[in-house]
C-alpha cells in the first residue's frame, strides 16, 4: 500500500475523531466557562471544589472502585474456568448475550426482582424470614451495576488466559511450584494486560453512572453522572454540567494512562 492510499484511508478516521471526539470535548470545555446566566465566569470551577461536589466526586470513585473490584473478583475465576471447559466459546457467548439487551430493560427487570413482592423476597418468606427492602440501597445499586458490567471484565481476561502458553504452567508445576504459586508467579502476571483492560472497561463507565442511580438506588447514591444529568436536564445549568464533565474526562484520561500498557525499550 503506497503513501497516497494510506492517506486516503486515514482521512475518514481523522474526520470521525475530529467530529465525534475533539469537537464535543472543545464544546464541553467552552460551556464550562459560562454560569447559569450565560456570563463568562470561573464560578463553575470554584463551585466544583466546594465540599458538596468534592464529596460527590469521592463517592463516585468509591462506588466505581467497588463495582470494579467485585467484577474482578467474580470475573477472573469465571474467565479462568471458562478456558478449561469443553464448550468455552458457547459459555462465553451466553455471558456476553445479556449485553445485547437494552440497559433500561435490564434495569427495570431488577425493579421487579428486588421489589417487595419480587422473587427474592418471596424466597426470604419461603425460608421463614421477613421481606427485606432491597431496592433503593447501596447493595442493590452495586449488585445491578456489577451484573451489567461483569461481561466487560470477563471478556478481556478470558482472551488473555486463553492465549496463555500451557507449557509455561506445566513447566512451573514440574519445577515443584504449588497451584497457588503457579497462579501468582505465572498465570496472573501474564494475564495482567487483560485485567487492566477489564478494569478500564468497568471503572470508566461506572464512574459516570446516572440511570441506575435513579432507578435502582432511588437517588440515595449520587454520582458525578447523576450531577451532570441533573444540571443539563433539570436545573438547565449547562455550564456546571459541562464543568463536571471536564473533570470527569480528565479523571478518565488519567485512569487510562495509569492502567495503559507501557512498553519498555530494549537495552
Amino acid at each position: 500500500m503506497n503513501r497516497q492510499t494510506r492517506t486516503l484511508y486515514f482521512i475518514p478516521y481523522m474526520l470521525w475523531i475530529v467530529v465525534f471526539v475533539i469537537a464535543p470535548i472543545i464544546l464541553i470545555l467552552y460551556y464550562s466557562f459560562f454560569n447559569i446566566e450565560g456570563q463568562f465566569s470561573l464560578e463553575n470551577y470554584q463551585k466544583f471544589f466546594s465540599p458538596v461536589y468534592l464529596k460527590m466526586t469521592i463517592s463516585s470513585f468509591w462506588y466505581a472502585f467497588l463495582i470494579t473490584a467485585f467484577s474482578l473478583l467474580i470475573g477472573y475465576p469465571t474467565a479462568l474456568l471458562l478456558t478449561r471447559t469443553k464448550h468455552k466459546q458457547l459459555w462465553l457467548l451466553l455471558i456476553i448475550l445479556p449485553t445485547w439487551i437494552n440497559l433500561l430493560l435490564k434495569t427495570y427487570a431488577f425493579l421487579g426482582i428486588f421489589g417487595t413482592y419480587g422473587p427474592v423476597n418471596d424466597l426470604f418468606v419461603f425460608f421463614g424470614m421477613s421481606a427485606k427492602q432491597l431496592l433503593f440501597t447501596d447493595f442493590s445499586f452495586v449488585f445491578v451495576s456489577v451484573y451489567i458490567f461483569i461481561p466487560f471484565m470477563i471478556l478481556p481476561i478470558f482472551n488473555a488466559v486463553d492465549k496463555l502458553n500451557p507449557s509455561l504452567i506445566a513447566a512451573a508445576s514440574d519445577l515443584g511450584a504449588t497451584p497457588l504459586t503457579v497462579f501468582r508467579r505465572v498465570i496472573f502476571p501474564l494475564t495482567l494486560n487483560g485485567v487492566k483492560i477489564g478494569c478500564q472497561a468497568v471503572f470508566i463507565p461506572a464512574l459516570s453512572l446516572f440511570m441506575i442511580t435513579r432507578l435502582i438506588a432511588g437517588n440515595r447514591v449520587i454520582t458525578l453522572g447523576t450531577a451532570i444529568e441533573q444540571n443539563f436536564l433539570v436545573i438547565q445549568d449547562w455550564g456546571m454540567g459541562a464543568t463536571i464533565a471536564v473533570f470527569l474526562i480528565i479523571a478518565m484520561a488519567i485512569i487510562m494512562m495509569l492502567t495503559g500498557n507501557r512498553k519498555r525499550g530494549m537495552l
